[in-house]
């Protein structure tokens, strides 16, 4: 007789081999312990959200209504609901630099695990803004209508396209009820790619930050890692209980506690700090297409970063131009969020069209400066020992 697909003989092994006897580098650094924040984030965003929608009414005329009530009426609702906020806020930073340890440590040559990590940033941002929009208040319902009427710039079929989001001609009520059923199911589907994303991490092994192969020197997870993850995540949870007891609500505007009213536009509509950066490419382009293409392409353009990666190493670390270079992209990603807060004037609008030219000049740029530091460092070896190396060729 066949056994289950679910026996324990068969479950257990897999279990054992992807938490307890999976092997990994023994030098992995605490830049890696990002990874179990963001699935501890993703496990009490679904805990929180599924308990918060026992009291949230979509509709356009209680939404604003049900929200006040889980803060004012239910018991705990309030801590709730911040800590779902903050979650939120918490996840998308941890996400960041999850990208950018991954920028610098060469990631991105493992191109399944890699891929399956930017398909979960743009997962991410849907299920943030759709969450944002919830509460429909005034900063929410306006970005609602700034955000979704990006559709219309697309040839010929844009108004139609936006009029199946709506469900109108114009953003209301059932715009409200599909963008809920949206946000509910997004971190189910979230985290069926999760797993699939651990399951390619786990056929291919972590990289470690020398960039090396580590076949050599690999360790069990537990214990090794996994009492590390532990302290992290619980440093995570001590950093969120703080803020949820303290300043729960300093990430957000102060227009999202205003009920929305339909004929009163904010003087400033901004989305939230996480897509600030993105904000300010988008003002970066005068022509409405040009700059939502360009926007769409600075997450896009993850994808094809292994094609513009051309040195012999995977880790930045032998690489002190690129370390440079790195680096200042970092501080143009925050000058992008600071001015994507900012109004439309100058100098802001200078500084997001030279912020967004840096960003996407960095990606070819740091190939090329890899290729000419693998050039001189092979030279340099060569002409101390003698002889001339380039390219692994020896003359």
């Amino acid at each position: 007789m066949s056994r289950s697909f679910f026996s324990p003989s068969l479950v257990l092994p897999l279990v054992s081999g992807a938490l307890y006897d999976l092997p990994c580098p023994s030098n992995l650094s605490v830049w890696w312990n990002m990874g179990s924040l963001l699935g501890a984030c993703l496990v009490s965003q679904i805990l929180t959200g599924w308990f918060l929608s026992f009291y949230y009414t979509a509709h356009e005329d209680l939404a604003f209504s049900s929200v006040s009530f889980i803060m004012k009426e239910v018991s705990m609702g309030w801590a709730m609901r911040s800590f779902h906020i903050n979650v939120a806020n918490f996840m998308l930073g941890c996400i960041y630099v999850h990208i950018g340890r991954g920028l610098y440590y060469g990631s991105f040559r493992l191109y399944k695990v890699w891929a399956s990590g930017i398909i979960l940033l743009v997962l991410v941002m849907l299920a943030a803004f759709t969450g944002y929009v919830l509460p429909w208040g005034q900063m929410a319902y306006w970005a609602a209508q700034v955000i979704s009427s990006m559709v219309t710039a697309i040839p010929k079929v844009g108004g139609e396209v936006a009029m199946w989001v709506w469900g109108g001609y114009a953003v209301g009520n059932i715009t409200l009820k599909r963008l809920f059923s949206v946000h509910f199911l997004l971190p189910f589907v979230i985290l069926a790619v999760v797993l699939l994303h651990l399951l390619f991490l786990h056929s291919s092994g972590s990289g470690n930050p020398l960039g090396l192969d580590s076949d050599c020197s690999l360790v069990r997870f537990h214990s090794f890692f996994s009492v590390k993850d532990l302290l992290g995540v619980s440093g995570g949870c001590c950093f969120l209980i703080f803020m949820v007891s303290f300043y729960p609500y300093s990430l957000v505007d102060g227009e999202s506690f205003v009920p929305c009213d339909y004929m009163d536009t904010p003087p400033s509509i901004h989305p939230e700090w996480y897509f600030l950066f993105a904000y300010a490419i988008l003002r970066s382009v005068p022509n409405k297409a040009g700059g939502i293409l360009l926007m769409l392409s600075s997450i896009l353009i993850l994808f094809i970063l292994p094609e513009l990666w051309y040195g012999h190493m995977e880790s930045l670390a032998y690489y002190p131009l690129c370390q440079a270079l790195f680096w200042l992209w970092v501080a143009n990603f925050c000058v992008l969020t600071f001015v994507g807060s900012q109004g439309a004037d100058e100098p802001f609008i200078s500084a997001g069209e030279w912020g967004t030219f840096f960003y996407f000049f960095f990606f070819p740029l740091v190939g090329v400066v890899q290729q000419l530091e693998d050039r001189f460092q092979l030279s340099f070896k060569g002409k101390k020992s003698g002889r001339l190396y380039i390219n692994g060729v020896i003359y």
